[in-house]
């Protein structure tokens, strides 16, 4: 493929796929719902590397978004989407519609249970959205068999699940984890950032200096990393928190010492983001500082 091939349907996707996959030709895929920005580069670019034939997904998923949320809302651009993808090399980009994805209807049909890690964090407080997020991604890996899949660390407990999922279900695809890519300012690129107002804009900010702050503090535990985090979150206009925790890197309970993942979810006037970092704690702080 020397251009980025652009198929809507199951049969024009198997067309253009099966010979890449009869001649054993690694497939890395790129999961999306479209409105892509910098971050999606820094997928695409790595996914290059990995894979012979690189495919992005483009679907707005209705299963992961609950009433009153921001299915309707969600911004949808796909001519500058295949722009990127066109600038980025990326062979084929699948743009399935609703009834390809569900034919049995959003309400009908098998659905993924992303058990207990799914309950926690993010599934508090969007208790539908993660049977929708590997709902579709199930049917993605069943409709491209990639090899290589490739998400964001910025939607952390996301990557986690499909981790999870992907060996559970014993499918030979290596979910990668990808860096967030950032502002000059430390706010985490994001799609919905374009809902942000300038004030809003302004504020936003606050969840990656509170992270920063954690992370400062890491050296001398747990606690204090909750504490220096929860201050700046506390003193910062028109940010209301959803959740701050601080986990082991499988979002299990954090030990004393070692690796863990700091995780915030705040909304900004009506825009719900979500950012984290990698934090060292006790002594292993102290010594990769020392």
């Amino acid at each position: 493929m020397t251009r980025t091939a652009v198929v809507r349907t199951v049969a024009e996707l198997n067309e253009l796929l099966l010979p890449s996959q009869l001649a054993m030709s690694p497939v890395a895929l790129v999961p999306t719902m479209g409105a892509l920005h910098d971050g999606h580069r820094a997928l695409l670019r790595t996914a290059r590397e990995l894979g012979d034939v690189l495919v992005v997904s483009i679907f707005v998923n209705p299963t992961q978004f609950a009433p009153g949320e921001d299915l309707e809302r969600y911004p949808r651009d796909l001519d500058r989407d295949l722009r990127t993808c066109q600038s980025e090399a990326v062979d084929l980009v699948y743009v399935p519609d609703v009834e390809s994805i569900y034919p049995e209807g959003i309400h009908g049909g098998i659905t993924v249970d992303p058990g207990e890690l799914g309950l926690l964090f993010e599934g508090a407080s969007r208790p539908t959205h993660f049977r929708g997020v590997l709902t579709v991604l199930a049917k993605l890996f069943g409709l491209v068999r990639p090899r290589y899949a490739l998400f964001g660390e910025k939607d952390y407990q996301q990557l986690a699940l499909v981790r999870a999922m992907a060996r559970d279900f014993a499918w030979r695809v290596e979910v990668t984890g990808v860096p967030t890519v950032r502002e000059p300012d430390g706010l985490a690129l994001s799609s919905r950032n374009r809902y942000l107002d300038d004030v809003e804009r302004e504020s936003a900010v606050a969840l990656w200096h509170a992270l920063r702050a954690g992370v400062r503090n890491a050296g001398d535990g747990a606690a204090a990393v909750l504490a220096a985090a929860h201050e700046v979150l506390a003193a910062a206009e028109g940010v209301r928190l959803d959740y701050l925790a601080l986990t082991d890197p499988k979002l299990g309970p954090v030990t004393a010492q070692g690796e863990a993942r700091l995780l915030v979810a705040a909304a900004v006037g009506s825009t719900r983001l979500i950012d984290n970092v990698p934090v060292l704690l006790g002594n292993a702080a102290k010594h990769a500082t020392g």
